[in-house]
């Protein structure tokens, strides 16, 4: 498992104070958005809506807001909803290689927020195709090690779409194609086996290693300080943090 499977693990053990904060609902909200505009209101034709509507589930936002946010896309609920699609990538500290995913109504206010974040925490914005051809799009479905082993899990996933299974201490990962990541959670719901989450991510091809506690906290600082803001959706990274420096760090 990478090191950004892992701090992206410790974000979501503190996904419910964001709840709290809005800021989750607001993020998956505008997902499910983008998602409705994009490819209609019903989730059962709309895979990005299946997915988004999962999450917000998942984050326990409410029915009446998942469906606001639809009718929101669709335009059934008369209000306004431009959200631009924009994948900004750059370079954090020891050369770690960045992408963000953001939903933005104001392209202008987005890029400066980020090339500020970026420039305050030791890394900068680069050139769109910069980094991207580092990472694979890839479904990811993370489950605690202490609600199944890995055996149950390849019996409950191979035959429908996984591709590949890995193990650490805390964490059991199946990797698939995006478009079957939807089959692939359902027979892990249907084995009856608990997950942390299900999405689409960017899988980086190779890691870079950081083993120095000063660079590892600079980069967590500017992962962190990504994740906080409005506009951002999701960050994939291709850092590879020992896990005792890792856990200091994020402490």
């Amino acid at each position: 498992m990478s090191g950004h499977s892992k701090w992206h693990n410790i974000r979501l053990r503190k996904g419910k104070q964001d709840a709290l904060r809005g800021k989750l609902f607001t993020k998956i909200a505008r997902e499910i958005i983008v998602a409705a505009k994009e490819g209609g209101g019903n989730p059962e034709s709309n895979l990005r809506l299946r997915l988004a509507v999962q999450k917000a589930r998942e984050a326990s936002m409410p029915q009446e807001n998942i469906k606001r946010a639809i009718m929101r896309g669709t335009g059934e609920s008369g209000e306004s909803a431009n959200f631009e699609e924009i994948i900004y990538e750059g370079y954090g500290p020891a050369g770690v290689a960045i992408m963000v995913s953001c939903l933005t109504d104001n392209r202008n206010r987005t890029v400066a927020e980020l090339r500020n974040i970026f420039a305050k925490n030791g890394g900068n914005l680069g050139e769109s195709g910069c980094v991207s051809w580092m990472f694979d799009p890839k479904g990811l479905i993370q489950i605690p090690s202490d609600k199944a082993d890995e055996e149950t899990v390849m019996m409950a996933t191979m035959d429908e779409g996984a591709e590949d299974i890995r193990v650490d201490e805390d964490t059991i990962e199946v990797l698939c194609q995006p478009e079957d990541l939807p089959k692939v959670r359902d027979a892990v719901t249907r084995a009856g086996i608990e997950y942390t989450s299900a999405e689409v991510t960017m899988l980086p091809k190779t890691t870079v290693r950081v083993e120095d506690s000063k660079e590892a906290s600079r980069i967590l600082r500017l992962m962190d300080a990504l994740e906080d803001n409005d506009d951002v959706q999701q960050t994939y990274a291709n850092f590879d943090i020992p896990d005792e420096i890792l856990q200091a760090a994020s402490g």
